[in-house]
C-alpha cells in the first residue's frame, strides 16, 4: 500500500497518538520549513551573514609583480 512497509505504519500510528491529528499539519509545516533552511545552508546561498570580498584595485595588484 503506497510503499509503507509494517514499520512505517506502526510509526504513523504512533505519531498520531502523541501529537494528535490536528497538530500534524502544523508538524509537517515546521518541518518542511527546517529542511528547507538546512538544505539552503549546505548550499551556501544564504551569504547575508558573511562579509563582502575584498575589492582588488589595479594599482594594488600592479605593486604585488
Amino acid at each position: 500500500m503506497f510503499g509503507l512497509s509494517l514499520g512505517h505504519l506502526i510509526i504513523l500510528a504512533v505519531v498520531v497518538l502523541l501529537f494528535g491529528h490536528r497538530r500534524l499539519p502544523e508538524l509537517g509545516h515546521a518541518l518542511g520549513k527546517a529542511l528547507g533552511a538546512f538544505k539552503k545552508g549546505l548550499q551556501g546561498k544564504d551569504s547575508e551573514y558573511l562579509p563582502p570580498p575584498p575589492k582588488n584595485h589595479p594599482k594594488d595588484l600592479e605593486d604585488h609583480q
